[in-house]
């Protein structure tokens, strides 16, 4: 069973910082973009940052500068690095990542099951 698994959100203050991880795990031939999400209450989900497996980036214009996403090949995980928190990215976080389970095979969507992240003015 391929699984993504989120850990690190929590609750912090205004100007903190958190570091997310997400590990896939199971039976992975190749990972390809790996993408973390956000979504607030009564808001749509939305892209908060990417890499792909030649290490480009892209950031949300909102989180620029102050979040770092990286990722570990080697251990099929992707962080998000978080400085200077604000109450406005209080949201749950998904991580999402392009894999294929066998060489040569499709690439499909994979979903973690989100962490919560709250910030306290």
């Amino acid at each position: 069973q391929l699984q993504l698994v989120e850990s690190g959100g929590g609750l912090v203050q205004a100007g903190g910082s958190l570091r997310l991880s997400c590990a896939a795990s199971g039976s992975i031939s190749s990972i390809r973009a790996m993408t973390w999400y956000c979504q607030a209450p009564g808001k749509q989900r939305e892209l908060v940052a990417g890499i792909t497996d030649g290490g480009s980036t892209n950031y949300a214009d909102s989180v620029k500068g102050r979040f770092t996403i990286s990722r570990d090949n080697a251990k099929n995980t992707v962080y998000l690095q978080m400085n200077s928190l604000k109450p406005e990215d209080t949201a749950v976080y998904y991580c999402n990542a392009e894999i294929r389970r066998t060489y040569g095979g499709a690439w499909f969507d994979y979903w973690g099951q989100g962490t919560q992240v709250t910030v306290s003015s």
